[in-house]
């Protein structure tokens, strides 16, 4: 289970812990995006692993899990992103390792709606165009 960053309410990250909780997968991996960056969310029942990508953005989260999940064999990934974000996050986590992807969206937050429309599409522009890698 894998939370995307960056929402400063890290709603993606809630909604992975709660995912695992409910027993959808054994750890939830939570990326603590954002400046100044998250803090890593406390679950007293689960296993939490935090890290902070480099870069700090969507590439940088698909190419350290790529990372993780070959270190760990693992066969597949639920992803969770903002709903604005998904799109972008499929292509790059495609481009970065061969393992299943499922997606499980969460709703941006209403107040940063008109921010996060604009944001997005420069970065997928700049994801198809600009920075075709992994």
């Amino acid at each position: 289970m894998v939370a995307l960053g960056g929402d400063p309410g890290e709603r993606p990250a809630y909604r992975a812990i709660a995912l695992v909780e409910a027993g959808y997968a054994p750890v939830a991996v939570v990326s603590l995006g954002g400046v100044p960056p998250a803090p890593c969310p406390h679950a007293p029942r689960i296993r939490v692993v935090c890290f902070r990508a480099n870069p700090l953005d969507t590439r940088g989260e698909a190419e350290y899990i790529a990372r993780l999940a070959a270190r760990h064999h693992w066969r597949q990934l639920i992803i969770v992103p903002e709903e604005s974000q998904t799109t972008r996050a499929r292509i790059l986590f495609e481009r970065c390792t061969t393992v299943g992807l499922r997606w499980v969206p969460v709703g941006d937050p209403g107040s940063r709606i008109a921010y996060d429309v604009v944001y997005e599409w420069g970065a997928l522009f700049k994801a198809l165009f600009l920075e075709r890698s992994c």
